[in-house]
């Protein structure tokens, strides 16, 4: 239907409600029944129907009313008040009961709206089945007010019926003066339905504490779901461990075609060194072991004991059995504060404080008190027999001393020097590279960093920090050039603004011909000094603003990919620097680390690598590019997080994985691809930010996942046993 078809399909009245109606919410109290229709609410649709005037019985044996939403760009059904607003203020959540229609899941839009034009939002997962009622809290919310990236699932059962808790809501609300709530399907190609019964309000507080209480077994598990891989007792670990012991022996007895650092035997030969270097060759490129071997980096992340700590104290309802005090496994509780200012812990409730180490725990249970050589040769059997060749960032310093696999190191520089906000900063500002405490930082970071590891023809090499915030997200100016935007506002203490305001007094000379450049009135060169200056829009009839300020980011690039460049050759100049592990970038930032470092990398979370970046422009950089970060997740092993790049069960992580390798494969820079991560993150929440995804090879019982483990080992070895394709271009 057109948007014009927005009408009024009921109003019903009872006791005269104008202007505000209050709403006494200690019990459910209902505004309107979709069945029998007799309260004082306007119903509207656009492009959606109510087909029918009668109810129907829905999966359940429930009787509810079909609502359809119509192929369109929003299909929408919208609840108000026949006149002035509810008063809602002593309610906790708005309330309907509902049910897909549909054998699929559905994803509605739901939206409160006050008179005063505050919305809150929330988007549900509506899975088929039976009716549940869905509470909307009258508030924003969000899983990380309890510690943790993502909320238990739902529907769950409580107190006897099906409830959808709106784990996260978004914006505000004056709760007094509501006028409207609204429920939308986003895009459907097709007619989609669902069937609606009583729409009200009711308190929340306890659907919200009985969401969260208990959801922690003893294991680290997520106490109400079921799986293959979940444990019930110790003894289940034994036997499991046991039976991947002799699957492990028969795995890596089998030839592997690979030299000893893990390089691939067929293929061409390359001159051996006697550390890790890149070299091009008929139209590709190759990383190259000490022995001469062309070696494709499949590696892993976060291979570590010691990461999978989560915040207890405060939050102790929601584990369901804790050791006590004087208990052996009390051994794995701790102490830590991670509270910051960045963005990865904004909004963050239970950061800091008492911590419980479920992962080492399991250890013990499985394979008694622990010792660090018997992890450590346990993880490498495991990386080993499942094709991996590459310790990837974040992981155990034990790893690399074994001299079994190759492994690449973090140069993370820490220092006092200025920084600069690009308003992303989700794991801080961006170093300022003018700086001079910078340059003494990278020093201090890379002497620490290359001391033990000097001479160590197992080291890949170094990455020049982690996911730094090069820009804003998003596609317009301000987002793009949010670095160099954001630089001019900052006062002439940051030595950043100082070498920008000489750039352009270089170019410029004076304020009129920056004023005549860039289409201002600048009365005064010293205006710009000041802090909150706002520099222009790029314009077509002015292109010297964009030229100036890729101008200064790349500038910027440069001198901090330099700085890093040249304290490595000092230290360690005969390790590779293997780039900036770019999440959000500009192409000032990527051409600046092609020129100083010695690769390129790149944390894709996409179906395939080429949807990461331009790879056009990559080859016209020519440079090696390593995939340092890629994962497939899904949300039916425990954690309830699917990661960033979400599968839909856990089934098709292996194809996924699969999937990406070949595309990577496919492409001549690409020289690699590492996985993150090792480990599946804590139900309740990593220390570092409260992620909880079900990302890992390894669940948190130290269990492999064992389809998945089998289909990326089979992705793995295709790699190691028939070498790299050769580029079509290069081909006889």
């Amino acid at each position: 239907m057109p948007l014009s078809s927005l009408r009024p399909l009921a109003v019903f009245c009872v006791a005269a409600v104008c202007g505000v109606s209050t709403v006494q919410a200690a019990a459910p109290q209902t505004l309107y029944n979709f069945v029998k229709p007799m309260d004082v609410v306007q119903v509207t649709t656009q492009d959606a129907t109510l087909p029918s005037l009668t109810a129907e019985v829905g999966a359940g044996g429930e009787i509810l009313r079909r609502l359809t939403f119509n192929p369109a760009q929003q299909p929408s059904l919208r609840l108000t008040p026949q006149s002035g607003s509810w008063d809602w203020s002593t309610a906790g959540a708005m309330s309907l009961r509902l049910q897909n229609a549909m054998d699929w899941a559905l994803t509605l839009d739901v939206q409160i709206e006050s008179a005063d034009g505050k919305v809150l939002s929330s988007r549900i997962d509506l899975p088929a089945g039976p009716a549940q009622t869905l509470l909307v809290p009258l508030q924003a919310t969000s899983p990380l007010a309890q510690g943790m990236r993502a909320g238990p699932p739902m529907p769950w059962t409580y107190e006897g019926r099906s409830v959808l808790l709106a784990s996260t809501v978004t914006g505000e609300l004056q709760a007094s003066q509501v006028v409207a709530v609204k429920l939308s399907l986003n895009q459907p190609n097709a007619a989609q339905s669902v069937l609606l019964g009583r729409f009200g309000v009711q308190d929340v507080a306890p659907v919200q504490q009985a969401a969260y209480a208990a959801i922690v077994d003893a294991y680290g598990q997520f106490s109400r779901g079921q799986w293959p891989e979940k444990i019930s007792s110790d003894a289940q670990l034994k036997t499991a461990s046991s039976k991947e012991q002799e699957q492990l022996k028969a795995w890596l007895a089998q030839d592997s075609q690979r030299d000893r650092f893990g390089g691939l035997l067929q293929g061409p030969s390359f001159d051996a060194s006697g550390f890790f270097r890149s070299e091009k060759r008929d139209g590709r490129w190759y990383l190259v072991t000490p022995e001469g071997h062309p070696f494709y980096s499949l590696g892993v992340n976060t291979v570590t004991a010691s990461n999978s700590q989560t915040y207890v104290e405060g939050r102790e309802s929601m584990f369901a059995a804790l050791p006590k005090e004087g208990e052996a496994l009390a051994t794995y509780f701790g102490t830590a504060d991670n509270r910051s200012g960045t963005g990865a812990a904004k909004g963050r409730g239970f950061d800091h404080g008492r911590w419980f180490d479920f992962y080492g725990a399991n250890l013990e249970r499985s394979y008694g008190p622990q010792t660090p050589e018997r992890w450590v040769g346990h993880t490498l059997d495991r990386l080993q027999a499942w094709g991996f060749n590459t310790i990837g960032n974040w992981s155990e310093p034990a790893l690399t001393a074994a001299q079994r696999v190759p492994y690449s190191l973090p140069l993370l520089i820490r220092g006092d020097y200025a920084t600069i906000s690009t308003g992303l900063d989700w794991w801080g500002g961006m170093p300022d590279p003018f700086d001079p405490r910078f340059a003494m930082a990278t020093e201090r970071a890379v002497a620490i960093a290359s001391r033990d590891h000097r001479d160590d023809p197992w080291l890949l090499g170094y990455f020049a920090d982690n996911e730094l915030a090069w820009a804003d997200q998003g596609t317009e100016p301000k987002a793009r050039y949010a670095l160099a935007y954001n630089t001019l506002r900052l006062t002439t203490d940051v030595p950043a603004k100082r070498a920008f305001l000489k750039q352009l007094r270089d170019k410029y000379r004076n304020h009129q011909g920056l004023s005549k450049a860039w289409g201002i009135d600048l009365p005064a060169w010293e205006l710009m000094e000041d802090p909150g200056f706002q520099a222009p829009l790029p314009s077509a009839e002015f292109p010297a603003i964009e030229a100036d300020l890729q101008r200064f980011q790349r500038a910027f690039a440069d001198s901090y990919f330099k700085t890093i460049a040249d304290a490595l050759d000092w230290h360690a100049p005969n390790h590779l620097l293997l780039g900036g592990r770019f999440a959000i970038s500009t192409p000032e930032a990527v051409a600046a680390c092609a020129q100083y470092c010695d690769v390129l990398s790149f944390n894709f979370y996409t179906r395939e690598p080429q949807h990461g970046y331009d790879f056009a422009a990559l080859r016209a950089l020519d440079k090696p590019v390593l995939v340092t970060e890629f994962h497939f997740g899904s949300r039916d092993r425990g954690p309830f997080w699917g990661g960033v790049s979400e599968v839909y069960k856990e089934e098709e992580r292996g194809a996924a994985y699969a999937h990406f390798l070949k595309q990577a494969l496919a492409e001549p820079l690409i020289v690699g691809v590492h996985w993150f991560q090792y480990l599946d993150q804590p139900v309740s929440g990593r220390l570092l930010d409260g992620e909880n995804g079900h990302l890992g090879l390894v669940g948190i019982t130290d269990r492999p996942f064992q389809g998945f483990v089998e289909q990326v080992r089979k992705a793995n070895l295709s790699v190691l046993k028939n070498g790299l394709p050769v580029p079509a271009a290069s081909a006889p």
